[in-house]
């Protein structure tokens, strides 16, 4: 599942979010949803989320549910 809809993305999910510095290779990182940081319903790139550890970056894929 893609990570483009805030609806779909609870704090607690296990997600691969691609960080601010990793944008041009698109390099995933996978963590636990701490936060959800986009307030709109949608986002083209994905939601903007905090990690457990601290990490910010845009959901790329929902890996549980």
């Amino acid at each position: 599942m893609n990570g483009t809809i805030r609806a779909s993305i609870k704090p607690g999910l296990e997600v691969h979010i691609v960080l601010k510095q990793d944008q041009r290779t698109g390099k995933l990182t996978r963590g636990i949803v701490k936060d959800l940081l986009t307030n709109s319903p949608q986002h083209p790139h994905g939601i903007k989320v905090r990690l457990t550890d601290g990490q910010v970056g845009r959901v790329k894929e929902i890996l549980t549910t």
